[in-house]
């Protein structure tokens, strides 16, 4: 594959009545040296018509449809991963945003100086269901990294793109990623990378209209109801449950870490299952951090509750 070349990843389930907005949005790019696949999950609704309608319109090659595993959204992107070819960048896309036209030429230019593996992602405008734009997504001021991506997902699936040498990482870390049960295909990747020790570009630019509707599959966060639903999240042992999950996921890759990356991810087996002053002590020998001040302060109080220890009788990934 040529370097410049994006394997664009689409999933898609009953997506018909935003899908083609999207899709026209990826005609549209400036950078010209793309390909996508769709992975559908069973779509009724005529997804799957339009795809292949939008194929018809494209180069012949450039559309691929695929069946889908069935098993929702982060599962569908976690098998679309298997099917990037060697040596080709890839981008998660979801159905229902719309593509600013300069989007993957800003990630391929960021890219491209990186040798080693490079994970981009970009700020979005959050719309409402007809695409009127509400805000722009948050500004991280807070230095990148695995110890802010173990405790929190801030590089957006919607908007992330890996270089080749990135997607190979996924790749090997697929098999543990299904296994554990992660929930989030795009809060994976993010920590994945930093663990390797990519290059992680967060581009201040939105790129992309995200668009808010009944079924959005991961709503805005950075209204105060949104931030409220995730500090009861802490509090109440979902986000340690997600936690763990991602910890297994990255256990059995933990040998074939650089050095400080074990360290953290010893601190983080630690807070993820000991007692709360013991949790707490872990949180900050392992210099956990999310974006904000009051945030830190919630996964604290978490941690020194024991909200994030598994519970007797509960599932051990979700």
């Amino acid at each position: 594959m040529p370097p410049s070349h994006v394997v664009i990843l689409l999933a898609t389930f009953q997506g018909a009545p935003h899908l083609p907005v999207q899709l026209d949005s990826l005609a549209k790019q400036t950078h010209e040296d793309w390909s996508l696949i769709v992975s559908d999950d069973g779509s009724t609704d005529g997804t799957v018509q339009i795809v292949d309608d939008f194929a018809k319109r494209m180069p012949a090659g450039r559309v691929t449809r695929v069946s889908g595993p069935g098993a929702g959204a982060t599962y569908n992107f976690l098998s679309l991963l298997e099917r990037v070819p060697d040596g080709a960048m890839a981008a998660f896309c979801d159905q229902d945003d719309l593509w600013l036209p300069e989007k993957l030429q800003r990630a391929v230019t960021a890219l491209a100086p990186c040798a080693g593996p490079a994970h981009y992602a970009a700020r979005t405008i959050i719309t409402d269901s007809a695409l009127r734009p509400l805000a722009p997504s948050r500004r991280f001021l807070r230095p990148l990294g695995l110890r802010n991506a173990l405790v929190q997902a801030v590089m957006a699936g919607n908007a992330s793109v890996f270089n080749p040498v990135a997607v190979d990482l996924l790749r090997q870390a697929l098999p543990h990623a299904k296994r554990a049960g992660i929930l989030s295909h795009d809060w994976w990747a993010y920590q994945v990378t930093a663990a390797f020790g990519a290059s992680l570009i967060h581009d201040h630019q939105p790129v992309l209209l995200y668009r808010q509707h009944d079924r959005s599959e991961v709503g805005r966060n950075d209204t105060l109801p949104a931030l409220a639903a995730r500090l009861r999240q802490l509090l109440a042992g979902e986000f340690g449950s997600w936690m763990r999950a991602n910890q297994a996921s990255l256990a059995p890759l933990v040998p074939l870490m650089p050095v400080e990356s074990r360290r953290v991810l010893e601190q983080l087996e630690i807070m993820l299952h000991a007692s709360g002053p013991h949790a707490l002590r872990a949180m900050r020998r392992g210099g956990f951090y999310r974006q904000t001040r009051a945030a830190t302060a919630a996964l604290a109080m978490s941690a020194l509750s024991g909200a994030l220890r598994e519970r007797s009788g509960s599932p051990a990934n979700r």
